[in-house]
């Protein structure tokens, strides 16, 4: 999704919660993860109510991030060049790295770097891999994924973000969230809605992608937790604030201190054969083909004056 227009109508409003004290959020909604109804908002292609089992055929749309070795990611319902989350982005499902969730499961392999942070307000993974696993074609460069979108019912409309990060261990829902997803990189940030929360996980720089708006490690081959510092709201430098399509683009902020780190080898997943990724004959899912965005990430570093 990484051209702004879709976003132009809560553009505005957005940006000004940046500019203004971060205040504790209300929201209609607040679900329990033990006990979802089928869908939770109009318009949505996959389910909440998701059971327990495991399926590459599942129309889930919960995600769940609790620690590096159990967290999920969106990716589209089926694969083909037309796939693309610029295209799919209202209908991607989840799949997770720990089955128990009535998700899929992403394949053994597929991510080769990833780097788990919990901060006092949000937790964020970052990484990178073969993405086509997900269904994301090769070669695309990828857009955000947010509870908002463009209409209100998010991208994807009806999908829901869980933690136990900050319950003393149990599920909690996370309303405010934003995820990078390509081909090749991936990063998704969840927040609590107190203090900075909302800020943090802003999500107007849709075209800025994962480095920009997540500065963090990105490194392949190393799998880490940490513990870390919150940072400061993306976009936000000191008494300024930057606006997405302004003439001078910042370079990323500094990525937050962290500590306490601790290394895994490699992360588990579902072990694939040619039989456990066979689309379903009868899938619910319609691909919206629409016409080509503009898919460009931010690369040039500009002075911020």
């Amino acid at each position: 999704m990484y051209s702004s227009a879709p976003c132009l109508g809560l553009f505005a409003l957005v940006a000004l919660s940046v500019l203004l004290p971060a205040h504790a959020q209300t929201y209609t909604a607040t679900y329990n993860p033990t006990s979802l109804p089928d869908q939770t908002e109009n318009g949505q292609t996959g389910t909440n109510n998701c059971g327990t089992g495991s399926s590459q055929n599942s129309t889930c749309q919960n995600l769940y991030i609790n620690s590096l070795e159990d967290f999920c990611l969106w990716g589209p319902p089926e694969p083909g060049p037309n796939s693309v989350i610029g295209n799919t982005e209202a209908i991607v499902v989840s799949y997770c790295i720990k089955s128990g969730y009535g998700t899929r499961l992403i394949p053994a392999g597929s991510i080769t770097g990833a780097h788990f942070v919990q901060t006092p307000d949000y937790v964020q993974i970052t990484g990178v891999g073969d993405l086509t696993s997900l269904n994301i074609p090769a070669g695309d460069a990828g857009g955000e994924l947010d509870p908002h979108g463009a209409t209100g019912n998010g991208n994807p409309v009806g999908g829901l973000v869980f933690s136990s990060a900050f319950n003393n261990g149990q599920l909690q829902q996370l309303h405010e969230w934003t995820n990078f997803m390509s081909a090749s990189e991936f990063c998704i940030r969840a927040c609590k809605e107190e203090a900075q929360g909302p800020a943090l996980c802003n999500h107007i720089y849709d075209v800025m992608g994962c480095a920009w708006n997540m500065p963090g490690n990105y490194s392949s081959g190393v799998f880490e937790s940490c513990l870390g510092d919150s940072g400061t709201p993306m976009g936000v430098y000191g008494g300024s604030t930057f606006h997405q399509g302004d003439p001078v683009t910042p370079p990323a902020q500094p990525a937050p201190s962290s500590s306490s780190c601790q290394t895994v080898t490699g992360l588990g997943g579902l072990v694939v054969t040619s039989s456990s990724v066979k689309p379903s004959a009868t899938s619910a899912y319609t691909v919206l083909v629409r016409p080509a965005r503009t898919q460009s990430w931010i690369s040039q570093v500009y002075l911020f004056l």
